[in-house]
């Protein structure tokens, strides 16, 4: 069956869905939070350059712009180094599980991070005080590589703790983001498997009714041909179309009366009382055809006599109200239900959970009223 086949592929997608590639779907760093980021760095490094250059204005001095040199090929050396880092930390998503295993291997860089920092910032310096024809002095070599390599080991932590946080969180949601898209693949595929259900209810008694006049009127046998054609294509279509508006539910169901009603002749009336502000609502598609089949089935085919069966739609507020009832029909003292009202209840929980509800009650003056509530869509 196509509509299985379907199914059966939709759930084997939810199924194969693993960790990597759910991740792969969320963006590493979205542009707003990549935007938070950049100028939660650029405002650490401003404050550090403004304390620099304030505490070399308050020892008297005025050329500020050897605290800006100083604090600038800082700025500059540790953000190549960290942008190197941000983009090496999402090989280390696997061990985010294990935080000691993520951090031991984001401290391995350490060492030959810090001796780079060291050894770029003092080039840079001493590279700009040479253009200029003056002499970078500074501690003696051993005494500036434990000072620089003391500090930068505090940010590179403060750093790397800073990473772990951002790529728990991004995995924490792709973790989410899976999980959410399993639990929806898979009710798809139960709604597309139980929407096959659909067809075999409606589609005997349709072709014996056709049969039947076939021989006798050739051209309206030709007619319920069509209609028959439209419903069976929206059966198969739920494939692909598991909704629709109540107005385009009501067009397939008005075709599926004609067909029932040639059947019993002049016995049966059914009538429509729709609210016009009710047409727009999405519902699940061929939601109302198998209630009309079962006051067929259970009421007018059981009992000699006319018949009258009433559909009626009501929005209220949110909520879409929705009656099919007969006045010929008995309701058991236990009422239950079958195959075809079974399937619709379960697509309708399966659609909307507990927002929606299908009910059968006996009808003031005789008959059965079903009764459908469920969201009203749009």
């Amino acid at each position: 069956m196509p509509g299985a086949s379907t199914a059966t592929g939709v759930y084997a997608r939810a199924r194969t869905m693993d960790a990597p590639a759910a991740l792969a779907a969320i963006e590493p760093a979205p542009p707003r939070r990549r935007f938070g980021f950049l100028l939660a760095w650029a405002v650490f490094w401003l404050l550090m350059i403004t304390v620099a250059v304030q505490d070399h204005l308050r020892q008297g001095l005025t050329d500020v712009w050897r605290p800006l040199l100083w604090e600038g090929s800082s700025c500059l050396v540790a953000s190549v180094i960290a942008w190197r880092l941000w983009r090496a930390v999402p090989r280390l998503d696997t061990k985010l599980s294990e935080p000691w295993r993520w951090f031991a291997a984001s401290l391995v860089r350490l060492p030959a991070s810090a001796i780079a920092f060291v050894v770029a910032v003092y080039a840079i310096r001493h590279a700009v005080y040479a253009a200029l024809g003056l002499v970078y002095r500074h501690d003696p070599w051993p005494t500036v590589f434990a000072y620089e390599t003391l500090k930068f080991s505090i940010f590179f932590l403060l750093f790397v703790a800073v990473v772990f946080g951002i790529r728990s969180h991004d995995t924490m949601l792709a973790e989410r983001l899976r999980a959410e898209r399993a639990i929806s693949l898979s009710q798809r595929a139960q709604l597309l498997q139980l929407t096959q259900q659909l067809e075999p209810h409606f589609l005997f008694n349709a072709l014996n009714t056709i049969a039947a006049t076939v021989h006798e009127d050739p051209d309206r046998a030709d007619s319920l041909l069509t209609k028959l054609a439209a419903l069976l294509r929206a059966a198969t279509d739920l494939a692909r179309k598991p909704s629709g508006t109540l107005d385009e539910e009501l067009r397939l169901l008005r075709g599926y009366v004609e067909i029932m009603q040639e059947r019993f002749a002049d016995r049966v009336t059914v009538a429509f009382d729709i609210a016009p502000e009710a047409c727009g609502c999405e519902v699940p598609s061929l939601l109302l055809q198998p209630l009309v089949e079962n006051a067929f089935r259970h009421g007018v085919e059981r009992h000699p006599g006319p018949a009258r069966i009433t559909v009626s739609a009501r929005r209220d507020g949110a909520r879409l109200r929705l009656r099919v009832e007969d006045d010929i029909g008995v309701l058991p003292a236990v009422p239950a239900f079958g195959t075809g009202l079974t399937t619709l209840q379960q697509r309708l929980a399966t659609a909307h959970g507990g927002e929606a509800s299908l009910a059968l009650r006996p009808r003031d003056g005789g008959g059965v009223v079903a009764a459908v509530e469920l969201p009203c869509g749009q």
